[in-house]
Parts: C-alpha cells; sequence; structure tokens
C-alpha cells in the first residue's frame, strides 16, 4: 500500500499527465490528418477514376499490409537521410496519420457501397450532378454507417501511440516508464493509472460516437 501512496505522488501524477496530453495531443491531430485524407482515398478508390483509383488503391492495400511501427520506424530514422528530420511527436503523427488513413478509406469505401444505389441513381434523375448528388444524398447516409467503425479506429490510433514510445516520444507510457524506471516497485501502480487514463480517454470518445449516433438518426 505504501508503495501506491508514494507511487501516486504529486510529481510522478502531473508527469503522467503530462505524457497524457501528448497523447491526446498526437492523437487528435492525427484523427483530424487521417480522417481528411482517408475520406479523400476511400472516395476516390470508390468512384474508380481510371489509372488514378488503381494506384490509390495499391497504395493502400501496400500501407494497411505493413506494421505500424515499420512506419513509425521509417519517419523518424528514414526520412533524415532524405532531408527531412521531425521531431518524435511530428515523426509520430505522421506515421500514425498515413497508415491509419489507409484503414479509413476502406472503411469510408465500404460506407458508401453500403448506400443504397437507387439513392445516387434517385438524385441524378432529380437533376443534381454526380458530385452534388454524392455530397448531398450519399456520404450523410454513409456517414451514418461509418460511424461505429470509424471511432473503433479512431480508439485503436489513441492506443497505438504507445508504439512510439519505441523512438522516445514523450506520451503516457513514455512517462510512466521513466517514473518506474527510478523505482522498480512503481511498475504495478504506473500500469494501473496508465490503464485508467487510457480507459477515461477512449471510453469519452465512445460516448461522443453514441450521443453523435443518437443526433444522426
Amino acid at each position: 500500500m505504501k508503495d501506491f501512496i508514494n507511487a501516486y505522488s504529486w510529481i510522478n501524477i502531473h508527469y503522467l499527465l503530462q505524457g497524457l496530453w501528448i497523447t491526446v495531443a498526437v492523437s487528435v491531430v492525427s484523427i483530424l490528418g487521417s480522417y481528411v485524407l482517408g475520406s479523400i482515398l476511400g472516395i476516390i478508390r470508390y468512384v474508380n477514376i481510371k489509372i488514378v483509383s488503381p494506384i490509390v488503391g495499391l497504395f493502400i492495400d501496400i500501407i494497411r499490409n505493413l506494421p505500424l511501427l515499420l512506419i513509425i520506424f521509417f519517419t523518424y530514422f528514414g526520412l533524415p537521410n532524405l532531408g527531412f528530420r521531425p521531431s518524435s511527436v511530428w515523426a509520430t503523427i505522421l506515421a500514425m496519420t498515413v497508415f491509419e488513413s489507409t484503414m479509413i478509406a476502406e472503411i469510408v469505401r465500404s460506407g458508401i457501397a453500403a448506400v443504397d444505389p437507387g439513392q445516387m441513381e434517385g438524385a441524378r434523375a432529380n437533376g443534381l450532378s454526380y458530385g452534388q448528388a454524392m455530397y448531398h444524398i450519399v456520404l450523410p447516409q454513409a456517414m451514418k454507417k461509418m460511424i461505429p467503425a470509424l471511432v473503433s479506429q479512431f480508439i485503436s490510433l489513441i492506443k497505438d501511440t504507445s508504439l512510439a514510445t519505441i523512438i522516445v516520444l514523450p506520451d503516457l507510457m513514455h512517462n510512466a516508464q521513466i517514473v518506474y524506471g527510478q523505482n522498480s516497485t512503481y511498475i504495478l501502480p504506473m500500469f494501473l493509472m496508465i490503464a485508467i487514463m487510457y480507459f477515461i480517454v477512449c471510453y469519452a470518445l465512445s460516448l461522443l460516437s453514441r450521443s453523435l449516433d443518437r443526433r444522426m438518426s
């Protein structure tokens, strides 16, 4: 019990909260970036543009089948050889955005494909262009179908930020390792606190998605 009390001193908790802030900040930027890029890639793959769609499809298939850790290594250790030296934070954001965007692209493509083709046909018959029908009719319906899968992917993204500890990203996991590295009796208390913090962030995202789903219904 004494180990738990000492482990949860204000200094240690404050240090963990600093790491949690980095985890949340990296996650939010990566989620926004991957959602925008993934939506574009998914729509391009769905509409089947000559030459462009097959290239996008190949890119998606390649990235999706690579380990995320390998992409993180490439952005942090490989890009400097090409003249670009990102910090551990931006290397993580870049890696997460590229990797997650390919996952989201498939979710978007599947969501659009799940909408009744008659919706597009009806919109076109009423004088809407393909782009207008896609934006105003198809995508809003597809979005509702995508929400559960998107939220699940975003939660995975938040948890996957812990992989960036390997490139010394000062996130929640990294800071916890620093704390229990100074005193091995803090290992269990730190793991417990990490679990609680990750749960709070991920569960909050789940509640937000449920609220959004109800509003769209």
